[in-house]
């Protein structure tokens, strides 16, 4: 294997350099209000009989361990290797220790043994120090002491919570130069290292190779497949096992679960249901909820909510699980009651119903939740305001969002990252203000897909076509290739700017040249195109030659064009389409009605509205919104309900005066269709 190597010495130079952990002043942090984790002496098998040392593995504080501390230093008991060890091991271990104690009550050690330095190892990777676990660990080697199986253990623990797998090789070489190669512990702490870091082969050779496996073994490496997107390798290897007679645990089960989740493949998750209750496997809260999430991401929620239900204790993670489960499926109101019951809430169940009204099209009722999330002091998080922003771009809300852009964002209560720069931009666009929008696009530190898709879009949605195919250059000069939805956008670009040229270009290069089949959504892009300069018999021959069925979509643009240029046979074609896909939508009977009008052909028109009528299909009456100083006022056509109503129709009264004296001269036609809407 080329990674692994066997050094002389361990290379850490850049962190033995730290400063010496054992002087200057602390920077240690106590350890109380750590998240819940296994006692410090839940793992000894020890009979202690001496009543001081018993009064120590009965210890609960901090306080009570340091007066059974001063207790053993005037007896001397401090001074036997076991008893310090103890006093070690609940600084360092312990909820309610502090590693800055027992470093002081190590460094007071004349003859440390291993368990002692391992203790200070893990005590430092517990709170997050890894640089002082390091230092340690250089010491050890340093000073020629003699190591065990732990040891290396627990510095491989701490390489995977570095962050670089450098020092986890030359890590791998001590092991072997040691003679610790063939041990199980030692080999389960290495092949989990290496699959962590992404290095499945490395890890898989080590497997192979290895003469001793146990369940460990072996759900380190399916676990490693799963979190590196490789399910189905995952899932033959938990065969593999299965096969080889080891009995899987029920972190196995979580982790073939997870594989599961990433398929999406329902039978297989049943199969995999019914093998731990015939296995008799431990049902833990985790292993519960790792079946209630595959059978969200399977997409039955019925069968979620039998094992949600079945389930003596619950976690938060268990009712959120279920909350994003209805929530996706577009269950809000199931949703909301069980986040209305919830005996406890963290952001991430405020995220899921956040997320779930705002990809519902129910903005405002997601806004009223992050308003009342942020009433509750829940500190929102990237997820939170990326799902708020969006609402906020559904309904315009621009100053909210420039509150969140300029409060949360900007003073860094949220840590900026590429998606929420992207949300915003995308805000700002919709939103209206592709100034910002633009600035920042061009300030972003990091520019991903989605981000020059946005922009593109952005430039799309305000009719700036030339602007949209500079960036798509731009785009691919950066070394960013496009996707379908890039394709869109520029697509769209040329739709509203009339770039009839460059959007055949596109749409054949797309094919030809990047080598993405167009979709129905390309398709009415192009529709849309030809038919808004009045190709309508191409748009026609396109909308005919599609490989899959238009949509309401493609039909609308083609009737939409049918209208601007008084094409009667097409429009009917496209009307007569678009009823058989949705006979109630309004626009369709107000949009031919509208083209017969042009002709003249009233009794037509006529025919239209008692179509409607015996369909029980009403035209949703016209409305507008503006919003001044952060509220929305909303008006409906001849709407009087507004209380400045007066002032609203005496303004519009003489904007109209106004536009007819310089020769204006308003359109009746809706008015002719409809009139039972009335003016506004």
């Amino acid at each position: 294997m080329t990674l692994f190597t066997t050094p002389t010495f361990l290379n850490l130079h850049h962190l033995l350099r730290r400063p010496n952990p054992w002087g200057g002043r602390s920077r240690l942090r106590n350890l109380r209000g750590l998240a819940k984790s296994p006692g410090w002496n839940s793992k000894s098998n020890l009979v202690i009989t001496h009543p001081t040392l018993r009064l120590m593995e009965a210890c609960s504080s901090l306080c009570e361990l340091k007066q059974i501390q001063a207790h053993m230093i005037r007896t001397g008991l401090i001074n036997h290797t076991f008893p310090v060890s103890r006093v070690v091991a609940f600084c360092a271990l312990s909820n309610s220790g502090d590693v800055d104690h027992g470093r002081r009550v190590f460094a007071q050690i004349e003859e440390p043994n291993v368990f002692i330095w391992n203790t200070m190892i893990r005590g430092y990777s517990r709170v997050g120090l890894w640089g002082e676990a390091f230092c340690l660990f250089g010491q050890m080697v340093h000073g020629y002491v003699a190591m065990d199986s732990q040891t290396f253990v627990s510095m491989l623990k701490v390489c995977e919570q570095f962050g670089t797998i450098s020092e986890g090789v030359q890590i791998h070489g001590m092991v072997l130069k040691f003679g610790f190669g063939s041990q199980l512990l030692v080999v389960n702490g290495l092949i989990h290292a290496y699959v962590e870091f992404g290095f499945l082969h490395e890890g898989r050779q080590l497997f192979v190779e290895s003469t001793q496996r146990d369940v460990v073994t072996w759900t380190s490496l399916i676990d490693g497949y799963g979190k590196n997107k490789l399910p189905d390798e995952a899932l033959k290897l938990f065969q593999e096992m299965v096969e080889a007679g080891i009995v899987p645990n029920e972190v196995t089960m979580i982790t073939v679960l997870s594989a599961c989740s990433q398929i999406g493949d329902l039978n297989i998750g049943i199969s995999i249901h019914e093998f731990v209750l015939k296995k008799k496997i431990n049902l833990t809260v985790n292993l519960f909820n790792a079946m209630i999430d595959m059978y969200v991401k399977c997409g039955n929620v019925e069968l979620a909510r039998e094992v949600f239900d079945r389930m003596g204790e619950k976690d938060v993670f268990s009712w959120t699980s279920m909350i994003n489960g209805y929530a996706k499926c577009g269950q809000l109101e199931l949703a909301h009651s069980l986040f209305d019951g919830m005996p406890e809430r963290n952001v991430i169940s405020w995220n899921a119903m956040i997320s779930g009204y705002a990809q519902s099209n129910r903005s405002e009722e997601a806004l009223a939740l992050f308003n009342q999330m942020q009433a509750a002091k829940v500190r929102p998080v990237e997820g939170t305001l990326v799902s708020v922003l969006s609402a906020c771009a559904q309904l315009g809300k621009l100053d909210l969002g420039r509150w969140i852009h300029g409060c949360l964002v900007g003073e860094k209560r949220v840590q900026p990252s590429t998606k929420l720069c992207n949300a915003l931009i995308d805000m700002y666009a919709k939103c209206g203000d592709l100034d910002m929008a633009f600035e920042l696009f061009e300030k972003a530190a990091a520019r991903d897909l989605v981000t020059w898709n946005s922009i593109i879009s952005a430039c799309a949605v305000h009719g700036h076509g030339k602007q949209a195919l500079h960036l798509f250059e731009r785009m691919q000069d950066h070394g960013v290739s496009p996707d379908d939805i890039t394709f869109i956008g520029v697509l769209s670009a040329c739709s509203h700017a009339g770039l009839v040229a460059e959007g055949r270009q596109k749409f054949e290069a797309m094919r030809l040249v990047y080598k993405i089949t167009p979709k129905v959504e390309h398709y009415t892009c192009m529709i849309d195109l030809l038919g808004r300069v009045g190709l309508l018999e191409e748009a026609s021959d396109l909308i005919r030659s599609m490989p899959m069925k238009p949509d309401v979509a493609g039909w609308g643009a083609l009737l939409n064009a049918s209208k601007m240029h008084g094409n009667l046979e097409l429009g009917e074609l496209a009307a007569d389409n678009l009823l058989d896909l949705d006979a109630g939508d309004s626009g369709i009977y107000v949009l031919l009605s509208n083209i017969y009008a042009k002709r003249k052909r009233w009794e037509d028109v006529k025919k239209v509205r008692i179509m409607m009528r015996d369909g029980g299909v009403k035209k949703a009456p016209g409305s507008s919104s503006v919003e001044i100083n952060g509220m929305f006022h909303e008006f409906l056509v001849a709407d009087n309900s507004h209380p400045e109503s007066a002032e609203v129709y005496s303004v519009l009264d003489n904007v109209t005066l106004q536009l007819m004296s310089e020769g204006y001269v308003p359109s009746t036609s809706r008015m002719m269709d409809f009139p039972e809407i009335g003016h506004a």
